[in-house]
């Protein structure tokens, strides 16, 4: 049976180089650095000083004042990303039938933020006294179930939870809801606000994370000196559509989503398959989902976190999945602009890689200095580069061994 054609009709993003996808897509295409010292807390008595902050996010853009209260920070962040989505694609909701429209938004932690300030609240003044919003407000499901609510999307809503693969898991399973005659519509990606006190204190006691003071040499991935990851936090969001209702209602087009493939590696709840194994797998599934072989894609957004495990088993994974096509990729990691937004990163990564198709850019790894003989690849450092690309994959990689690749491809009418 034929399958479905799925495309790319709108996107939204909130992250820390831009709060809108044109002001993102830009900073990208400069090269600037979103890392800077935190905010969010007091870091005089921690190790880690910096993150990548969402900067001056008013979330009235898209949401009522009253409602804003009743949003932990991840949900506003995704809610104000997929209302830009959404009328980025010119769909008329009113004109659509509702339930063959879904929702699909991965966040890896959820209201963490949110936690802490009420379990202060709680030993402070009894536990019963805790806000009546805390228990929605913080659950992990909520920005996806804010979205659907606040559109009136009855197709199908959920949440995958698979840490840093979550976004892009998000996307892919849309993808296929959408090929599988499920859904006309999707609206899909990744949501993470976790730069707080617990959630900084956690990854670094776990020496995930860069303690690095120069917001320069902090989100370094595949260079010799990197030295763990910088929090990152927002959102991105994508509207996908099946092609011929797309085509039906006159719609733009980004990109066209051709493959996804996803797996786990069953090794260790933190650590990536020596190798790479279960990532060069994933990719395999990616491209044959496609129905394509691996010389026609030019470009890899890499998970790329900055991490010496991830950063050397992730290059020994595309060699595995490509041959000696690896050596010809481009590839980079746009965290070194706005650090590792966990369950957000896929989301965010998703909307540049479709923007890297459409503009024949493919955005730099910033700050890259210090060649490391375990990542070998051509990794476009410094401002990028102008390229023509067919096809463009995303990697994301997962603590407890999930990996989710996403392969989309230019979109030439």
């Amino acid at each position: 049976m034929d399958k479905r054609r799925v495309v790319i009709t709108g996107l939204g993003t909130v992250n820390p180089i831009g709060n809108t996808v044109a002001d993102s897509w830009q900073a990208a295409k400069e090269g600037r650095c979103g890392i800077a010292p935190i905010t969010a807390f007091d870091t005089t008595n921690f190790k880690v000083k910096l993150a990548g902050e969402v900067k001056d996010f008013d979330p009235t853009v898209a949401i009522d004042k009253r409602e804003v209260k009743k949003m932990a920070r991840f949900t506003q962040f995704a809610v104000v990303a997929a209302a830009e989505a959404l009328a980025d694609s010119g769909l008329d909701l009113a004109a659509e039938d509702a339930s063959r429209i879904g929702v699909i938004v991965s966040s890896g932690i959820g209201g963490l933020p949110t936690i802490e300030a009420e379990h202060t609240r709680g030993q402070q003044r009894g536990f019963e006294k805790v806000s009546p919003y805390f228990v929605p407000m913080s659950i992990a499901n909520m920005a996806a179930a804010q979205i659907a609510i606040g559109h009136g999307l009855k197709g199908v809503c959920t949440c995958p939870v698979t840490a840093c693969a979550g976004g892009s898991n998000a996307v892919g399973d849309a993808f296929h809801r959408i090929r599988d005659g499920y859904e006309e519509m999707m609206v899909c990606g990744g949501t993470e606000s976790a730069i707080s006190e617990l959630g900084i204190g956690g990854f670094t006691s776990m020496k995930a994370l860069s303690t690095a003071t120069d917001p320069d040499r902090a989100s370094i991935p595949f260079d010799a000196e990197r030295s763990g990851f910088v929090m990152g936090e927002g959102a991105g969001i994508l509207v996908l559509e099946e092609l011929e209702h797309a085509q039906a209602r006159g719609a733009k087009i980004y990109a066209e989503v051709v493959g996804y493939g996803t797996n786990c590696d069953a090794y260790h709840f933190t650590a990536p398959a020596p190798g790479g194994a279960g990532g060069a797998a994933c990719m395999t599934l990616a491209l044959k989902d496609a129905g394509v072989a691996p010389e026609v894609v030019d470009y890899i957004n890499a998970h790329g976190t900055s991490t010496h495990m991830n950063d050397s088993c992730e290059t020994a994974a595309i060699h595995t999945a490509f041959g000696e096509w690896a050596e010809k990729l481009c590839v980079s990691s746009t965290k070194s602009m706005t650090g590792h937004l966990l369950g957000g990163a896929g989301g965010v990564e998703a909307v540049f890689t479709a923007l890297a198709l459409r503009d024949d850019f493919v955005p730099a790894t910033i700050h890259y200095q210090t060649p490391d003989p375990e990542c070998d690849l051509d990794y476009v450092p410094n401002t990028g580069r102008e390229k023509h690309l067919r096809y463009a994959m995303s990697n994301s990689l997962g603590f407890g061994g999930h990996n989710a690749c996403l392969l989309f491809k230019k979109w030439e009418g």
